[in-house]
């Protein structure tokens, strides 16, 4: 599916009374899971140990080794 296609589906998806800063979000959303998908099929992958410990991790300071 084209990317202009499924932000119009995630528009579309979302309920009548949805504001903009939804569809915002939807559409973020959207980018993160292809963006995170794009660097997965080039191997840019980390492992859970490099996630916890990453200070953008919200549990990694419950993780340290």
């Amino acid at each position: 599916m084209e990317a202009k296609q499924q932000m119009l589906k995630a528009i579309e998806e979302l309920p009548d009374d949805a504001g903009v800063e939804e569809a915002l979000d939807r559409l973020y959303l959207l980018y993160k899971v292809e963006r995170g998908l794009r660097q997965a099929n080039r191997g840019e992958l980390l492992s859970q140990d490099e996630v916890r410990g990453s200070p953008r991790c919200p549990t990694s300071r419950h993780h340290k080794a």
